[in-house]
């Protein structure tokens, strides 16, 4: 029976439902997709017709709606410094929700946010007060959350560890543990680790013991009751560089092996592997040369 999900984030131009066949036309058994177009703040409502049509390709396919990671708009920064644009985002961000709760998805992948190098906390009098900028901003990521969660329902919020690159936030384990600890409802918050990120953000997993170790750091900070997906990519960039750019597998700094150890670590079965390597036409190659890795 088979244990690990593999897949990419394929296009869905032209309609969701194009996703699920071009899934299929590489081998994946999960995707991921944007529901609407990932550089607009605004999207048409989803048509009853067109969110039928996605069911029924589903259905028709195997993969398991657990096995979709759908990704939240480029444009959203749930620690936005600046009140006006804080707001804009939470709602695109609830808007992103209500759409993978009518195509039947449970889960949204998102980047945690960026603080911008600015400091937004106020006082009672509405005097700005001096406070870590980083906590500030995740203090604020996880009220965005929140206030997401009680908008919405059956869809959990998914973060996406980064690289670290500017001001992100997200790329320390303490980051996202920070943010999970002030979320209240923990049924509906998980993780998704990608592993160019985690490399470039200073955490290797390129040698059976740097694996062990970089693991078992996130399991005792975060918890690997959290994991709800990964992006398995390659990296340009070295170890520690905070650079986010990606490779195609075995092609970049990272290395084969650590892909052969995800692919026979029990720990990442069930929930959706997703290939964002940069030549999407050896994506069904990439999917392939990964099963072959199982033991």
């Amino acid at each position: 029976m088979k244990t690990k999900f593999v897949g990419a984030h394929v296009s869905a131009s032209g309609g969701v439902f194009n996703a699920v066949a071009n899934a299929e036309a590489i081998g994946a058994q999960a995707f991921a997709l944007f529901t609407k177009n990932q550089r607009q703040w605004v999207a048409k409502d989803l048509e009853t017709a067109t969110i039928d049509k996605f069911k029924k390709a589903l259905d028709a396919s195997g993969i398991l709606p657990k096995h979709i990671l759908p990704h939240d708009s480029y444009l959203i920064n749930l620690g936005h410094p600046e009140v006006e644009k804080l707001e804009k985002s939470r709602n695109a961000f609830v808007d992103e929700l209500q759409r993978c709760e009518l195509l039947g998805l449970d889960r949204l992948n998102f980047h945690p946010g960026s603080h911008l190098a600015k400091v937004a906390k106020k006082d009672k009098e509405n005097r700005e007060v001096m406070a870590p900028i980083e906590d500030v901003c995740l203090d604020t990521i996880a009220e965005s959350i929140n206030i997401a969660l009680d908008k919405t329902e059956g869809v959990s919020a998914v973060l996406e560890n980064t690289a670290g690159q500017g001001s992100n936030l997200g790329w320390r384990f303490e980051h996202l543990a920070h943010i999970i600890d002030r979320v209240e409802d923990k049924s509906r918050i998980g993780v998704c680790i990608d592993t160019c990120h985690m490399f470039t953000a200073g955490y290797d997993i390129r040698t059976e013991e740097t694996y062990k170790k970089t693991w078992n750091e996130f399991e005792k900070i975060v918890g690997f009751k959290y994991l709800m997906g990964m992006h398995i990519n390659d990296s340009k960039p070295p170890l520690g560089s905070h650079v986010d750019r990606h490779h195609s597998l075995g092609k970049g700094e990272i290395g084969l092996d650590a892909f052969r150890f995800i692919m026979n670590d029990e720990r990442m079965d069930d929930i959706p592997l997703i290939l964002e390597t940069i030549d999407e036409t050896i994506w069904k190659e990439e999917i392939e040369l990964l099963y072959s890795f199982v033991n």
